[in-house]
């Protein structure tokens, strides 16, 4: 795995939804080696461990992290409006995509953000959102940019009234094989759909992290290997892993 620590200027870090900001690094290669999927590990001030943030995209010299404030740290990140920002990118192994075969793509919550970079990398995909409430969709004209978007909340107050695995469901005839990010439970749905319609799944999972290298073991998920069950690393195997081999 070839990373690097880079010190990005801070263009903007704006709050788009209820909790949730868009922070705006540049950088001066002519491109940065992002494949969807990856993800950045961000330095806080006054912590001593960074934070992992999906790569929403990377183009035209802009690299930009969606993130949702749950704790301390991403509180201090949100407040951050001026200066560079110290970043570890890109980590972990992305996204298989490319041409030939049609993709859906479905984020939930915090989990649509890696999906907007995705899409870019993928042709005429089928994308499908999903959000508790109204207060918490986002980047949904990013992504109608990019193919035909769908979205769903809970409680129906933006879009349709349900869970992504509905969508996934009525639309199997449209696409080859699925792309998903999100809470694990919806992982899991997911990933039991797609071994109903016999669709090829790949997920992306979250789990607390210490280095973000594999070197420190802390984000341990179990996966079956050759018939054996085995423990891999999130940062280091992940975040993305084929559907069938992830333990739930």
């Amino acid at each position: 795995m070839k990373y690097d620590v880079r010190q990005l200027p801070l263009i903007s870090n704006e709050e788009i939804a209820q909790g949730i900001f868009d922070m705006r690094l540049r950088y001066e290669q002519a491109d940065l080696p992002v494949k969807c999927g990856q993800f950045a590990h961000v330095y806080v001030p006054g912590k001593s461990l960074r934070r992992p943030i999906s790569v929403c995209d990377a183009s035209d010299n802009v690299l930009r992290l969606v993130y949702q404030v749950k704790g301390e740290g991403t509180e201090i990140m949100s407040r951050m409006k001026s200066g560079s920002v110290d970043v570890l990118v890109p980590l972990g192994n992305g996204f298989s995509v490319g041409s030939g075969r049609r993709f859906c793509l479905i984020g939930g919550g915090i989990g649509v953000p890696p999906m907007l970079c995705t899409a870019k990398q993928c042709d005429d995909p089928l994308i499908i959102t999903g959000f508790r409430n109204e207060s918490l969709v986002i980047l949904q004209d990013d992504l109608r940019a990019l193919g035909e978007t769908l979205l769903c909340t809970d409680d129906g107050s933006a879009g349709r009234k349900g869970f992504v695995t509905d969508l996934l469901r009525e639309r199997a005839a449209d696409f080859d094989e699925v792309c998903a990010c999100g809470p694990t439970p919806m992982l899991k749905a997911v990933a039991a759909v797609c071994r109903e319609l016999k669709k090829p799944c790949q997920i992306s999972l979250e789990e607390r992290m210490g280095c973000g290298v594999g070197a420190c073991l802390v984000c341990a998920v179990k996966v079956r290997k050759n018939g054996e069950e085995v423990m891999q690393h999130v940062c280091k195997n992940g975040p993305v892993f084929n559907a069938e081999e992830v333990v739930f």
